[in-house]
């Protein structure tokens, strides 16, 4: 069995796709006319019409809004911060035994 390529489409297809879909015509013929499926021509009006002039990035990235791009970033300062509190916390447990061994006494 061999394996199909994905394709790819690029932005500007895409919205022409969307353009076509949108004027009236079935998404059934509007996909049979550029070789895709008709899910996919649906798919692709539904990005657009929820996302505007951001859809269709490319290579999966994501067109964030500055709110989600600020968001992302605090989530990520707060893992960071969670890390070190975990590793301060083990240190402090490490150098607190009644042993003496780390303590210098």
């Amino acid at each position: 069995m061999s394996k199909r390529e994905r394709k790819s489409y690029d932005k500007a297809f895409k919205l022409m796709a969307v353009e076509l879909y949108r004027t009236g015509k079935p998404a059934g013929t509007v996909a049979k006319e550029l070789g895709i499926g008709v899910d996919m021509l649906r798919r692709w009006a539904r990005e657009h019409s929820e996302t505007g002039n951001r859809s269709f990035p490319g290579n999966g990235k994501q067109d964030l809004t500055p709110e989600q791009k600020e968001i992302q970033m605090l989530r990520k300062a707060l893992q960071e911060s969670e890390l070190e509190n975990r590793i301060l916390k083990k240190a402090v447990s490490i150098f607190s035994r009644d042993d003496n061994k780390y303590s210098g006494s």
